[in-house]
């Protein structure tokens, strides 16, 4: 099967898969620790200043959401706005490069609710099964 730009899917057999993985640059930029949550409350709730995101994802604290809007933003999926006022104002939304994943996020969602629960008894199983020998 063919994907988008020169990837095809599934990867010859002799390449190393952490090169051939299509997806594995896009599971680094979108699945990082507290990007999702900040991606999706700004799709969800629009623009943002620091203190209201700060309030929706209410266990990250200021440095790391500071950290990861910075990194959002290079990664072109946020846009930071600077307002010269007194005082100085600065919102967050989402970009159209990250609205973009909004899809991504519905199948994971859709994925989600019809599996997490298969994943929860998968896990208790293992964990009470004895170990093969």
């Amino acid at each position: 099967m063919r994907m988008a730009g020169n990837a095809t899917w599934p990867p010859p057999a002799e390449t190393d898969p952490e090169v051939a993985c299509p997806i594995s640059p896009v599971v680094d930029i979108v699945f990082s620790r507290w990007t999702t949550p900040i991606l999706w409350a700004l799709h969800a709730h629009g623009r943002q200043r620091f203190v209201e995101l700060e309030r929706r994802i209410d266990r990250i604290t200021p440095k790391v959401l500071t950290q990861r809007l910075r990194q959002l933003e290079r990664d072109g999926m946020v846009v930071r706005t600077y307002h010269p006022e007194i005082p100085p104002r600065v919102e967050y939304e989402i970009s159209e490069l990250g609205r973009g994943l909004a899809p991504l996020f519905a199948h994971l969602a859709e994925w989600a609710a019809d599996n997490l629960d298969k994943v929860d008894q998968a896990r208790i199983a293992y964990d009470t099964e004895p170990p093969a020998r």
